[in-house]
């Protein structure tokens, strides 16, 4: 069971139409509108940037917005990030994930080929593809922006959908270099509203939580990393997220994002946020949201073809070993 919307729900999320996002928003919209309930249906709004979704949740002028916040090929979406990071009044309070593949457009009838265009991280997430065609690339606001604005000398890389939305043939299917690829998108609110949206979604049956934090070291210097992360430790909370970003004009010095499986007022966590707090550090939430609507559960083992290359392991010894620890 999935909470229901309040009543004339407006999404905005990064456009144009056609993107990942726009699928992710259409998406969070069906589990959240209910047939019985027209009034109840969510609409949604393509914008230009990710700091305009943040601008019209923060003004009221959408309930709710919709942004790429981690891709399992190209990692964090750092505008994204940066923009939840600086935005006093926007939370996230739902996420969702999407298998992700790219298909090759053209046009039809299309001159002679001389660019591939697609959003940066698309443009990495098939670089092998871009690299046999042996033509240049041209990055674009976004992958359905490729496919919108691509010439007769174009190839535009974006999702499926993009082919009949802007009259494209398809001139290669499923171009990406790892199958598999997941996107995480968050949905955003204001933070006045975050309660109501996670009454709505507790009362729906959700148990499991992860919370995103920003952790902001009053002091920096040897062993700060270490004591943060041994906080989750010592109270048995799991960490399941780290990444840092540096503070806006301060010379190394850094906000450390983390994301863990539990709720602010699970007691483990509660117990974390306040040893922090004791401490010096500045603390800033985020998102919150339930668990299953993320990536796939883990099994605990880690695929060695997934490991990067050239690393070793305990099995490694000799020369191998010596090479790849530079001993």
């Amino acid at each position: 069971m999935t909470p229901g919307a309040a009543r004339g729900t407006r999404a905005a999320y990064l456009g144009p139409e056609g993107t990942f996002t726009h699928q992710a928003a259409l998406e969070w919209a069906r589990r959240h509108t209910s047939p019985l309930d027209a009034e109840g249906e969510v609409t949604v709004e393509p914008l230009d940037t990710v700091k305009d979704v943040h601008d019209v949740v923060a003004a009221g002028a959408a309930d709710v917005g919709v942004v790429a916040i981690e891709s399992s090929v190209e990692g964090y979406v750092v505008p994204s990030l940066d923009a939840l990071l600086s935005s006093a009044d926007v939370v996230a309070v739902d996420e969702v994930a999407l298998d992700v593949s790219f298909d090759a457009f053209v046009r039809p009838g299309h001159g002679e080929l001389t660019e591939v265009s697609a959003h940066p991280h698309g443009l990495a997430q098939c670089a092998g593809f871009v690299t046999s065609t042996g033509l240049v690339t041209a990055p674009a606001s976004s992958n359905a922006a490729a496919c919108r604005d691509a010439g007769p000398g174009t190839i535009a890389l974006g999702p499926t959908i993009c082919g009949e939305l802007y009259g494209l043939d398809t001139y290669a299917k499923a171009v990406e270099d790892f199958r598999g690829g997941r996107t995480r998108f968050l949905v955003l609110t204001r933070r006045g509203e975050a309660e109501a949206h996670l009454a709505r979604t507790r009362a729906a049956g959700a148990t499991a939580w992860k919370t995103m934090v920003a952790i902001t070291p009053s002091v920096t210097g040897p062993g700060v990393l270490a004591r943060i992360t041994a906080a989750f430790g010592d109270r048995g909370v799991n960490m399941s997220s780290l990444i840092t970003r540096p503070l806006k004009a301060q010379e190394s010095k850094y906000v450390f994002v983390v994301t863990f499986d539990e709720a602010p007022w699970d007691h483990g966590a509660r117990e974390v946020l306040s040893d922090l707090l004791a401490a010096g550090d500045s603390l800033k939430t985020l998102g919150l949201f339930p668990a299953g609507a993320g990536f796939r559960s883990l099994d605990g083992v880690l695929d060695p073809d997934h490991v990067p290359v050239g690393s070793v392991s305990a099995k490694d010894s000799g020369p191998a070993r010596d090479r790849g620890l530079l001993w």
